[in-house]
């Protein structure tokens, strides 16, 4: 089974949480504040997995987690920071936000991507220990991780993409050419996935070829097989198009031609106008030679085109060795294989978390309720048995302007106000 689309969860580890701790030990006196941080959580990291060319692993496990900080101890002992999860992928993977759309990271550089990054340990009391503050009772938790849906989506990388009508030879090219051995038979779609080819052409050169499923009319909107796997030649710098010129099926050469010319120009204009090569197979099985009426016709429109047209037979090998010669010629002058950048993150996105965005409401029991981002990380620096803490917290409310909203939603003195798990009376 061939996948070459996906969706996967991934979440980073949470930060573990320091502790409250005090030294005290026989013979050392005003041993003080002596609490350790938490441990960073762990990321979530990709790689390249350089003998995958599918993302069949992902078939049965969607979900990904990175290993938690360890909290803070005692003595000034660090928590143990989280183990990183690494994920391998296919040469040729890109990475998108599953929500958006938005394109994160092309894994064809080599370089490792952090898709989500471990929570920050929280700082230990022997942080916050000052000359007017011997006796800190409070720490900072760790923060969370983060998470997100992800679409794996695999592109492959090759230089030469091969292209064409069902059993006009394409997979039989890649098995005379490579030492790829797709399957081969006297069927339609015989190739049910794409298959990658070296081809050698000694002296340390030579290219990477891709056989992709046969195309057939109304490929471009989804009949066949072929236009599943229409992306992967998105990175191709060169379509070999693979023409059956015998007459066997039928079919014109002509008509071939322009029916697989249409559905790249339906799929992508930047696809249909990449530089191309015919290839006319089955050349052995002309009995009048290629002075015909029919061949004339082919070479008319590739003329026009602007199309080398070459005459093959992978039954024989006549024309292989000319045309490989061609493709080595014609990538030479070609740019490098596209690597995709990054989309732009969206202004919206890169905001910080603003106490404005707090969401305010009244509950069923009268309590005004106060939800939001920043305030689920300020909780997570307060310690609420101690006094100090309490009155940082109170002073944080203050200046973000919730008090003040609290005021305006109609919240009186006396009233019970709500912060996720933690209760108060309001105090005017």
């Amino acid at each position: 089974m061939f996948i070459d689309k996906i969706e996967i969860y991934v979440r980073a580890g949470n930060g573990g949480n320091g502790v409250v701790s005090f030294r005290r030990e026989k013979y050392v006196a005003n041993g003080g504040p002596d609490g350790g941080d938490g441990g960073n959580g762990g990321n979530i990291i990709f790689q390249i997995d350089e003998g995958a060319n599918t993302l069949l692993a992902f078939r049965y496990k969607r979900k990904f987690a990175a290993e938690h900080g360890g909290n803070g101890e005692g003595g000034k002992r660090h928590g143990k920071n989280g183990t990183d999860t690494v994920i391998l992928v296919p040469r040729g993977t890109i990475i998108r936000d599953a929500k958006s759309g938005r394109l994160l990271h092309d894994m064809s550089d080599g370089t490792d991507y952090v898709a989500c990054r471990g929570g920050r340990g929280g700082w230990g009391n022997k942080h916050f220990a000052t000359a007017t503050r011997q006796v800190p009772r409070f720490a900072k938790d760790g923060l969370a991780g983060e998470e997100q849906t992800l679409l794996l989506e695999l592109k492959m990388i090759a230089d030469v993409g091969l292209v064409g009508l069902p059993s006009a030879g394409k997979s039989s090219l890649l098995a005379t050419v490579s030492a790829a051995r797709p399957k081969i038979a006297e069927y339609h779609f015989t190739t049910l996935e794409p298959s990658l080819g070296v081809v050698d052409l000694g002296e340390e050169r030579g290219f990477v070829m891709a056989d992709i499923p046969g195309l057939i009319e109304g490929a471009a909107q989804g009949a066949g097989l072929g236009h599943d796997f229409l992306r992967h030649i998105e990175r191709c710098r060169l379509l070999l198009q693979v023409v059956d010129v015998s007459g066997l099926e039928g079919r014109l050469p002509a008509d071939d031609f322009n029916t697989i010319s249409g559905e790249l120009e339906e799929f992508s204009d930047e696809l249909a106008s990449r530089p191309r090569i015919v290839a006319a197979n089955k050349c052995d099985l002309l009995s009048d030679g290629t002075d015909t009426p029919e061949i004339a016709a082919l070479r008319t429109l590739t003329e026009a085109m602007g199309y080398p047209l070459v005459f093959i037979s992978t039954a024989t090998g006549e024309g292989i060795r000319q045309l490989l010669l061609l493709i080595e010629q014609t990538l030479s002058a070609l740019p490098p294989i596209t690597v995709y950048e990054p989309d732009a993150v969206p202004m919206e996105e890169t905001v910080e978390e603003d106490p404005q965005d707090t969401v305010i409401r009244r509950d069923a029991d009268g309590a005004y309720v106060c939800e939001g981002k920043w305030l689920e990380r300020l909780c997570g620096r307060v310690y609420f048995d101690d006094r100090e803490s309490l009155m940082y917290f109170q002073r944080s409310l203050n200046n973000a302007g919730i008090i003040e909203r609290l005021r305006e939603a109609g919240c009186e003195e006396g009233d019970t106000v709500r912060i996720f798990d933690i209760e108060f009376d309001f105090m005017d």
